[in-house]
């Protein structure tokens, strides 16, 4: 049922982005679908979260995922064990083509701060228009509705949507990205939001609010490269200071990670484990996956 809720939305996007460049701006998900999205985001996150107990998964039957367009990664079947993204984009997909404004959907889990914020980069890296909002922190989810004017000089040009949340120490606990097309004139056109419902990144253990001792945790889990750049593995202590580790990555494809992470504490810490991976034109985080965990001397 959600998955033709996602497509029916999606049809709808890309009929009206079709249309004439007087027509009016894409249609938005059904007031009448919201509940049932929060529901299964809601079921999903609960499914999830037991999911994780068990590192060693056993062989699960795959999913259809939705149709997208991929950037640049190949597309994949996402497993029942991969949860729902703590960023939604459920409109725009990848590469989807907006006039200004544009008009972003989103299904959100804000962090502790309850500070969301949303940015809109052109091509380069160069910044075009960015704000903030306050979210409530609700573990199903709230549904959101973005418009972001812009305004560009060439015809057309490559964009990066980009969407974070922090927690209360100020540290980003979640970040989600989704390429689109800047056109100075023209006709709207958007691409369904396909598999980028769902994180890339999972950590089978530790398991969030676990506690790791002897100044190392194992750290397993799955990752599906945004791009070529290095993946960091990260345990993030309150104060900012971090405690990394490169992961070996090899090419685009969906693949499992094993390693270690030394770290040194003195007292009990609620620190916060990450996984995140750079975009060069940026210089600075294209995605950001992120859970608590407990650190003892």
């Amino acid at each position: 049922m959600f998955r033709k809720i996602l497509i029916l939305a999606s049809l709808s996007g890309f009929l009206v982005g079709c249309a004439p460049a007087s027509a009016p701006a894409p249609t938005l998900l059904p007031e009448a679908y919201i509940p049932t999205i929060i529901a299964m985001t809601g079921e999903a996150a609960q499914a999830t979260s037991q999911a994780l107990i068990t590192p060693t998964l056993p062989a699960l039957p795959t999913r259809t995922a939705l149709p997208s367009t991929p950037y640049p990664t190949a597309t994949f079947t996402p497993q029942p064990h991969i949860p729902l993204a703590q960023i939604q984009f459920l409109a725009p997909g990848p590469m989807s083509r907006f006039v200004s404004p544009v008009l972003l959907q989103l299904m959100i889990i804000s962090g502790e701060s309850e500070v969301v914020q949303i940015r809109l980069f052109g091509e380069d890296g160069v910044y075009i228009d960015g704000f903030t909002d306050r979210i409530p922190r609700l573990l199903s989810g709230v549904y959101k509705v973005y418009k972001i004017p812009f305004t560009i000089r060439a015809a057309a040009e490559t964009a990066i949507l980009q969407v974070s949340t922090k927690d209360k120490e100020g540290r980003i606990r979640s970040l989600n990205s989704v390429p689109i097309t800047l056109l100075s004139a023209g006709t709207t056109q958007t691409t369904p939001a396909g598999n980028i419902i769902y994180e890339r990144a999972v950590f089978y253990t530790p398991a969030s609010g676990d506690k790791a001792s002897g100044g190392e945790v194992v750290v397993k889990g799955r990752f599906w490269p945004f791009n070529t750049q290095p993946v960091i593995l990260e345990l993030i202590l309150p104060d900012g200071k971090p405690f990394t580790r490169v992961l070996d990555i090899n090419g685009l494809d969906p693949q499992e990670f094993s390693t270690t992470i030394p770290y040194k504490v003195s007292e009990l810490t609620l620190a916060r484990l990450s996984v995140r991976q750079m975009d060069p034109l940026l210089n600075a985080p294209i995605y950001v996956y992120t859970q608590d965990i407990w650190l003892s001397p």
